[in-house]
């Protein structure tokens, strides 16, 4: 398996991603605006995603995340 990958279909790279685009990766054809919105209630509604991601050094202030915060991502909410 390539590290940088999380299977062998068709996928999204794990690397370091804006906040602005896992949340249109996430939400796609909505309003930039919109999808941060959305992008953040999934992440404090996910039981467990943002513990994992504070443990890893997440801040709500970041604008960027880690390929390992990234990772954690992928793992709770699923591939987008």
């Amino acid at each position: 398996m390539n590290p940088y990958f999380l299977d062998d279909e068709e996928r999204t790279e794990v690397r370091s991603y804006t906040k602005s685009e896992l949340a249109l990766l996430y939400s796609p054809g909505v309003k930039y605006e919109s999808a941060i919105r959305m992008f953040n209630r999934y992440l404090h509604r996910c039981y467990g995603l943002m513990e994992a991601l504070l443990r890893l050094g997440y801040s709500p202030y970041n604008r960027r995340f880690t390929r390992q915060q990234v990772a954690v991502v992928f793992d709770y909410l699923g591939e987008p």
